[in-house]
C-alpha cells in the first residue's frame, strides 16, 4: 500500500471533509495531480480527471445541493484499495440533471472504492443509488 491502514483511513476522511465543507483548496492534498473518478453511468459526464475535473465535480454538487454531507458509516482499507460506505443528505436548491430545484430534502446510499498511490487517490469508483435519489426529488 506505501501507507498503513490507519494513514489511509484518514485520507479518505479528509476525502469526504472536502465534499461537507467546500474544501476545494485540500484537493491537492487528497487526490494526485491526474485523478480519474468514475461516477455512476447516469451522470454526465461519467468520469472526471485530475484536480480541475474533481473541483468541478464538486462545485456542480454544491449547486445543486449547498448543504450536501456525506456521513461515513463503514471503511475498510486493504492493499492500495479503501472503501467506505456513506449516506449523503442534501437539500435540493439548485437544478439536478434537468430537474430545477424542488427544496426537498434527499438521502441517498452512497459506496466508493479508492485505488491509492504514493499516499494520495489516483482513482475512484463510485457507486450512487441514483435511482432512489431522483425518485427523492419527483416525489
Amino acid at each position: 500500500m506505501g501507507m498503513n491502514v490507519i494513514k489511509a483511513k484518514e485520507l479518505i476522511r479528509d476525502l469526504h471533509k472536502i465534499w461537507n465543507f467546500n474544501l476545494i483548496s485540500e484537493i491537492p492534498n487528497i487526490y494526485a495531480h491526474d485523478c480519474v473518478v468514475h461516477w455512476s453511468k447516469g451522470n454526465k459526464p461519467s468520469t472526471s480527471l485530475g484536480h480541475d475535473g474533481i473541483r468541478k465535480a464538486i462545485e456542480e454538487t454544491l449547486k445543486s445541493f449547498p448543504d450536501w454531507c456525506e456521513e461515513v458509516i463503514e471503511i475498510i482499507a486493504e492493499n492500495d484499495k479503501v472503501v467506505t460506505r456513506y449516506v449523503s443528505t442534501g437539500t435540493h436548491l439548485g437544478t439536478y440533471q434537468g430537474i430545477v430545484a424542488t427544496g426537498k430534502k434527499i438521502k441517498v446510499d452512497e459506496i466508493s472504492l479508492f485505488r491509492l498511490t504514493e499516499n494520495k487517490v489516483a482513482e475512484q469508483w463510485c457507486f450512487v443509488d441514483d435511482l432512489a435519489l431522483i425518485g427523492q426529488l419527483k416525489r
